[in-house]
């Protein structure tokens, strides 16, 4: 009995031993952007927001704000090839997202690849 508790125990250690440890994720666009925009219609101001958090498992939350109220709210998925960055959102007729990191006087921002702004790093 003691040479198979032995036996377990040997198993164990050596399963524990050889588990692998995930990398982590350190992307640069981690972090939550967005976009407000502002606009007037019929002498009334509305606001207009978007925002992307973006997480280290390539996935992300959109939301799409129409003033305080909550328009949209989905999951989106982003891959990185170099500093290319792809943002997917599957189940929204929205279409993908291509952009890159770019840095200027006033911070962080995602631009697409025709130099516009898609959002900035809060």
């Amino acid at each position: 009995m003691r040479t198979f508790s032995s036996l377990i125990m040997i198993l164990a250690i050596s399963a524990i031993s050889s588990c692998s440890e995930i990398p982590e994720n350190t992307d640069p666009v981690i972090g939550i952007w967005a976009q407000t925009q502002a606009s007037r219609d019929s002498g009334a101001k509305h606001m207009e927001r978007e925002e992307w958090i973006f997480n280290d498992a390539y996935l992300g939350r959109y939301n799409l704000y129409a003033g305080d109220e909550l328009v949209v709210e989905t999951d989106f998925q982003w891959e990185a090839h170099a500093d290319v960055y792809t943002i997917h959102y599957p189940g929204l007729k929205k279409v993908k997202n291509v952009v890159k990191i770019k840095q200027n006087q006033e911070g962080n921002l995602l631009m697409d690849l025709q130099g516009n702004v898609l959002a900035y790093r809060e």
